[in-house]
């Protein structure tokens, strides 16, 4: 397994880490799905173990994820492995559970929300903690509060390194030079690498202040992996946030379908196949440090390794690219 520096920090991250939402289940926010099938966490702690003995030393998580329950579980987990947490890299984030506040990003929330991640996660320190997204109110009322905050925190010995994690170029460009992270966090696959792509914008921007990329939705939540029969798609559950999503519906299905053979043809038709070329196009980009996948059993894990191993050329890159990128 290979270890990746965090941007400018001195911490380092496994090239395959673990995102940890699935582990929080059904959920909402405000009213709105935001979660996951449940999990099993019997199945959960089998799957950790065995990420942990290849040599995964990150997991990443949120307070929004089953709004703390992740967290929880990650902690007891790791326990129940009689594993020590400050072995290991734990990413959480905060900005999508906003609580009684009016915004998750006043400067108390985030305090707030900072401290009970500590009691969630059984720990003294986080060492990456994100905002989770990139709105910061009207006329950005909060972005300075919220990078001041962050600042504090690292001073008294309670985050080790500060991340911003967003879904648009244009609010990366905005908060990068007021809360001055270390990494970035958003969504990069084959099909999707515009944050990553060099001469991108963001890229552009990690240059400049010398940070690096931790990848989410690497396997476009299984898309990638040629998961789903349009002719029989997914149901799933309410409070499951891909119950609307067109992505998996029929439709988009059919056409991801033709695609996904040509890479069976290519690279081989088994999962862990499908699922090492996914994870290593992305880890081929330089800026990127990590990809965290989701989880929710051994097999998954397993798959998810595969990665670790695979190796992609110029023309294997270039291949991915044409086929997968364009039209999406």
């Amino acid at each position: 397994m290979e270890y990746r520096q965090l941007g400018h920090s001195e911490v380092k991250v496994s090239e395959i880490s673990l995102g940890c939402w699935t582990m929080g289940g059904l959920n909402w926010v405000n009213g709105t799905p935001n979660g996951w099938a449940n999990v099993d966490e019997d199945a959960v702690t089998g799957a950790i173990k065995i990420a942990v003995d290849a040599g995964v030393n990150h997991f990443d998580n949120a307070d929004v994820y089953g709004n703390g329950k992740a967290e929880r579980m990650l902690a007891r987990v790791l326990k129940k492995l009689g594993l020590k947490s400050e072995d290991f890299i734990i990413a959480t984030k905060v900005g999508h559970h906003p609580g009684t506040a009016e915004h998750a990003y006043e400067p108390r929330h985030i305090r707030h929300q900072c401290e009970q991640s500590l009691i969630n996660l059984q720990r003294d320190y986080i060492d990456v903690y994100y905002l989770h997204h990139g709105w910061f109110g009207e006329n950005d009322k909060y972005l300075q509060g919220a990078a001041d905050v962050l600042d504090q925190l690292v001073q008294e010995g309670k985050i080790r390194v500060k991340g911003q994690s967003a879904y648009g170029a244009g609010d990366f460009i905005k908060a990068v030079p007021v809360v001055k992270p270390a990494v970035l966090q958003s969504w990069a696959h084959a099909m999707d690498t515009q944050f990553i792509r060099p001469g991108s914008d963001v890229a552009q921007l990690m240059e400049e202040h010398k940070m690096s990329f931790v990848a989410f939705s690497p396997l476009r939540q299984g898309i990638l992996l040629d998961k789903f029969d349009p002719d029989n798609p997914p149901q799933f559950e309410e409070g499951d946030h891909r119950k609307n999503n067109g992505s998996f519906q029929p439709e988009y299905l059919r056409q991801v379908k033709p695609k996904m053979a040509q890479l069976k043809e290519r690279f081989g038709d088994s999962i862990e196949d499908l699922a090492s070329v996914a994870l290593r196009y992305v880890l081929n980009y330089p800026n990127v440090a990590c990809v965290i996948p989701g989880f929710r059993n051994e097999r998954q894990v397993a798959c998810n390794l595969s990665g670790a191993g695979r190796q992609l050329n110029e023309d294997d890159m270039k291949f991915v690219r044409e086929l997968l990128e364009a039209g999406k």
